[in-house]
């Protein structure tokens, strides 16, 4: 892989990790954007450079996709930001994809990655979930995300670029920066009380089903959608999870068993006791549709559990 590969929001949480990844894994030139570059290049930067770019404005796209073969748009506000202002979110994850999309069509990009969310489906998400279910976002943030869905499918079907929407169920890892702002997911969450307060505190039974991927996974993932071919993408959609469900307790206690064996103690969990007959939906998120393009899963929850292990007693 020898052409320009433009990623947006390459200072955030997935996006650092994806690109050192490339960096690392691909011969590629990375073109990484984000609102604010940094002021030096990360140490985990191996290869590449990163450039200023508001999505929300045309001329600064137009001038990040020229000469780029394919983006990977991870760039959005998170669910926090959304919640608090539905508008900016409208504006950056809906109208903010549309003209970075133009952007890339009217420059002659050739494929277009956009990373949506599994919230698309509703909230709590429950039952069998296939790309065929019939989205009801039910936050600003998966209704924002559905918004850049809509505008890649349509490039994609009207063949102006090849388009695909991944919608991403919960990754879990260790960010390439820690002064990421995503330590408030479960997983880093729970490390990061694991190291400070040698405690994990659940806001609930934990009995509730997620589907948790590796990051590692979510990197193999894209580089997989980056070699395909348009025709083996078929209508452009992925669900991208594990494929199995488990309980957020189950998370809570892994992390406590890799403490034990990375840093030499067990932090005691605690969580409000379940009420009487709770039970958790089923969640069935299914993976079936990448699975047959080729992907292959291999990473491991506990190397990611221990290398956030490791960052949060690095960082103190």
């Amino acid at each position: 892989m020898a052409d320009t590969l433009l990623i947006t929001g390459a200072r955030g949480y997935l996006g650092g990790r994806l690109a050192r990844d490339l960096a690392a894994s691909t011969g590629c030139t990375l073109r990484l954007a984000t609102r604010q570059p940094p002021a030096l290049t990360p140490e985990w930067l191996t290869r590449g450079a990163f450039e200023q770019l508001d999505i929300t404005d045309a001329a600064n796209c137009a001038r990040a996709c020229r000469g780029v073969a394919a983006v990977v748009h991870l760039a959005a506000l998170n669910e926090n930001d959304c919640a608090a202002d539905p508008l900016a979110a409208a504006l950056v994850n809906g109208v903010g994809t549309w003209r970075l999309l133009h952007a890339a069509v009217q420059q002659g990009v050739k494929k277009f990655i956009f990373f949506s969310t599994a919230r698309v489906y509703g909230e709590p998400l429950a039952g069998e979930l296939t790309e065929r279910t019939l989205p009801r976002p039910a936050h600003p943030y998966a209704s924002s995300h559905r918004c850049g869905e809509d505008a890649v499918l349509e490039a994609h079907d009207r063949r102006r670029l090849t388009g695909v929407v991944v919608r991403l169920s919960n990754g879990v890892g260790a960010p390439a920066d820690p002064a990421s702002n995503r330590w408030t997911l479960l997983a880093n969450d729970l490390c990061r009380q694991a190291v400070r307060d040698r405690r994990l505190v659940l806001r609930s039974s934990g009995l509730a089903l997620r589907d948790f991927i590796p990051l590692a996974d979510v990197c193999a993932a894209v580089r997989h959608l980056l070699a395909l071919e348009r025709d083996a993408l078929g209508d452009g959609i992925f669900n991208l999870g594990a494929g199995t469900s488990s309980r957020v307790l189950d998370m809570a206690e892994l992390i406590a068993a890799r403490c034990e064996a990375v840093l030499g103690y067990r932090p005691a969990l605690e969580r409000p006791a379940p009420a009487p007959g709770e039970t958790a939906a089923p969640l069935d998120y299914r993976i079936d549709k990448i699975l047959a393009t080729g992907y292959r899963p291999a990473g491991r929850m506990a190397d990611e559990i221990d290398a956030t292990l490791r960052l949060c007693a690095a960082a103190g």
